[in-house]
């Protein structure tokens, strides 16, 4: 009988081997015997001979045929991130797969609903309906435009759900299964033989390469010379998309999109957080009206993201919108990915297989030779590096989109120097005072939630600290709470210090909450918006917030990096950075450059339309390089002397790094395993250096010991070549008691 070899969701580094009495593709979906438990797995092989004996070889159980199978260019960049990372190939296959293609239940595609206007619904005037109807009357102009989807009209307010209900129920709209007057295209080939996609009869139509394009915005010289260098060249290509804050980076991607569509190609848009997703997704829908747009990401159901998934693999949805898992997607005609904010840290996935979305679309783009672009204000100093040395192809704009916009002033204020209340300086509030006169907005950016950092006795000194962890509990008044934020312990704040029992109980230092009552208590008319995890936690929270900054029903707005990036808040006029000092101390070499790229993209949010902005930044050290080239508004300058700093300090972008984590109950087997892997990695005798065993920057974390030990090459083949030797002998070291890791390129040390 033929063989197949089956990636299996297990942390064993393997391919399983199996029976199959009926015909089966490479990427095919199956259910197997596995002990005594049944698992599906992805049939990555089929052969005719194995090492395994006739009598161990179980059947497939079952061979499913509700989806379509993974391609072989997906097998293939799975088994390059496996070897790559390091991670076992049936975890890698099965974790970049939607959680109900996980299951051995098969899968019953549901029939998407659409929506439209009625006759009656049609012949309505909309100047009829209660001003005070307003996401009624949004729900109405949006269909009149044509039919759409639940999630299309999601993107105009968070209360369209119950609101389309009453309107379904006045007559005035009708829901349908399929969207035959949505412009779709799809590649027949990839339909036949597999399952019945939910956009009905179009699927048959094969390509419909004409789309609606809404061409209203001129390009500037500078966004066409982009546009064009894209756009001329055939085949792979990196392009370094570095455009200051409000350059007009988003009309860059739409016209390149254009181009791409044009052609009958999907395009991938990676975001690197999910609260960015919604608001790319409602523009690019207006830009693109009539085409197929999906998005993946976290905040979807899983009936969402399978249907959005495979709406991807049969290339009916033309462009995919997603956070960094969408980097696996199924996209049978790509033909351009963009990776939107490249330098941001949530590309890179922190557990499991620990992969970097901007690098594997990479590797992606040049397996399946098509141009990427990484677009950012601040990339980081790898990209940075490779664009300077000609790996990737630099492509600058350096003046805002909007002629009347101008970028901010920044200006450092001395806090030793200055009047403070409660972290906020005396100048600062009254620059607040006048953009509230004015019916401005303005930003406090402060990257630490609570109110306070720590809770301190005024008499003996206690602090409250996390009794599992290593770091301190932060205040959170609200609602008298002290909370651990890296295990999430919490308990009533103490009335008395338990170490002393004095009553006298300090918070020090500020956080959001603190900074949003101190502005309540100096501006009591004033309309505050505090936007951070805590305020944002209930789902579709954030939109209601974004929805009223928007219509300026907001004077202030308190944030932490969740307000940093990507959003256009035109009222907007005065940022102020509080307490960007901490992150001078950092023993991380990347801190720097972290502090750099979040206070300008930060900075970026003030004066996007035609109003001045300014930016406030409060430190104890007003002369640092930073804060001066923050001034003036010179990335190269800064990129240029930390790459000289880390170019004589042996550091990434001019070394290559791979970390190995330990953590258990028991220090010391956390440091014998971590020490036998050392002594392993010296005997082996690679070019490469070995460190010693550290303990972690938060050395316990939820009453778990962590340490962990580094590897450095001076080429990534070399670094590559030693972790292939290295790891079999990881492998069979003892580690029971153990959570053990190897992040390759880490970010977090």
């Amino acid at each position: 009988m033929p063989i197949v070899r089956v990636a299996l969701d297990i942390p064993l580094s393997t391919l399983f081997d199996y029976t199959v009495g009926e015909g089966v593709t490479v990427g095919q979906r199956v259910i197997v015997p596995f002990g005594k438990r049944q698992m599906v797995g992805v049939v990555m092989e089929c052969v005719t001979t194995t090492d395994v004996a006739p009598e161990r070889i179980k059947p497939v159980t079952q061979v499913l045929h509700d989806s379509a199978p993974l391609s072989a260019g997906l097998l293939d960049l799975l088994r390059f991130c496996s070897d790559y990372y390091r991670y076992p190939i049936g975890q890698t296959v099965l974790s970049a797969l939607p959680t109900r293609l996980r299951s051995e239940k098969p899968v019953i595609s549901k029939p998407v609903l659409s929506f439209r206007l009625s006759a009656s619904g049609a012949a309505l005037d909309l100047e009829s309906l209660p001003k005070r109807k307003v996401v009624q009357r949004r729900i109405l102009a949006r269909l009149a435009e044509g039919a759409c989807n639940l999630a299309q009209l999601k993107a105009l307010s968070a209360t369209v759900g119950v609101q389309l209900k009453v309107l379904v129920a006045e007559g005035w709209v009708e829901s349908f299964t399929g969207a035959k007057n949505v412009n779709v295209f799809v590649r027949p080939e990839f339909i036949e033989g597999h399952m019945e996609a939910s956009t009905g009869s179009a699927l048959t139509d094969g390509f419909v390469s004409k789309h609606t394009f809404d061409n209203a915005h001129t390009l500037t010289s500078e966004q066409q010379l982009a546009v064009d260098a894209v756009t001329q060249t055939s085949g792979y290509a990196c392009f370094l998309l570095h455009g200051i804050t409000g350059s007009g980076k988003t009309e860059v991607y739409v016209h390149l999109m254009h181009e791409a569509l044009k052609k009958n190609g999907q395009v991938l848009l990676l975001v690197p957080e999910i609260n960015l997703t919604p608001q790319l997704e409602n523009y690019f829908r207006s830009r693109f009206p009539d085409v197929n747009l999906v998005s993946l990401h976290s905040g979807l159901s899983e009936n969402e993201r399978l249907h959005n998934w495979q709406q991807a693999q049969l290339g009916a949805a033309q462009i995919v919108l997603g956070t960094r898992l969408s980097v696996f997607a199924e996209l049978p005609a790509l033909a351009l990915i963009i990776a939107d904010e490249e330098h941001d840290a949530s590309f890179k996935q922190q557990d499991g297989l620990r992969y970097s979305a901007r690098d594997v679309a990479i590797f992606r783009a040049s397996q399946a030779k098509v141009p990427i672009v990484l677009g950012s204000a601040t990339p980081s100093l790898e990209s940075y590096c490779n664009a300077q040395n000609g790996r990737y192809r630099m492509l600058k704009l350096t003046g805002r989109a909007q002629a009347a916009a101008r970028l901010p002033v920044v200006r450092s204020i001395n806090i030793n120097q200055t009047v403070m209340h409660h972290g906020i300086s005396e100048n600062l509030l009254r620059e607040i005072a006048l953009r509230i006169a004015r019916r401005e907005q303005s930003l406090l950016f402060i990257n630490r939630r609570g109110y306070a950092p720590v809770l301190m006795c005024t008499g003996c000194g206690w602090l409250s600290g996390c009794k599992h962890c290593a770091g301190k509990m932060v205040l959170h008044l609200n609602e008298q709470r002290l909370r651990c934020h890296h295990c999430g312990y919490q308990l009533r704040v103490p009335k008395h210090c338990p170490s002393c029992g004095n009553g006298d109980l300090l918070p020090v230092g500020s956080g959001t909450q603190r900074v949003e009552s101190v502005l309540q208590e100096r501006f009591p008319d004033a309309r505050i918006l505090r936007v951070d995890r805590d305020s944002t936690r209930n789902k579709r929270t954030w939109q209601i917030m974004r929805e009223q900054i928007y219509a300026n029903e907001v004077d202030i707005l308190v944030g932490t990096q969740m307000l940093a990036k990507g959003h256009d808040f035109p009222a907007l006029t005065l940022v102020g950075a509080l307490n960007p000092d901490s992150a001078l101390y950092s023993s991380d070499f990347r801190a720097a450059e972290k502090l750099f790229a979040q206070l300008m993209q930060v900075a970026g949010r003030a004066g996007r339309a035609d109003k001045p902005g300014e930016v406030i930044i409060q430190t104890a050290f007003p002369d640092h390089p930073l804060f001066l080239a923050l001034q003036a508004h010179d990335f190269e300058g800064w990129a240029a002397s930390q790459l000289a700093e880390r170019k004589m300090a042996g550091f990434p972008p001019f070394v290559y790094q791979a970390m190995l984590r330990a953590e258990g109950r028991n220090e010391t087997e956390v440091y014998a395993f971590l020490d036998q892997a050392r002594a392993q990695a010296v005997a082996l005798q690679h070019d490469v250096e070995v460190f010693g065993v550290v303990p972690a920057a938060l050395p316990r974390r939820a009453n778990h010991l962590r340490a962990q030990l580094l590897i450095q090459a001076a080429t990534r083949k070399a670094l590559q070549q030693f972790l292939r030797a290295w790891q079999p002998a990881l492998d069979v070291l003892p580690a029971t008691k153990l959570r053990c890791s190897l992040d390759i390129d880490p970010l977090e040390f």
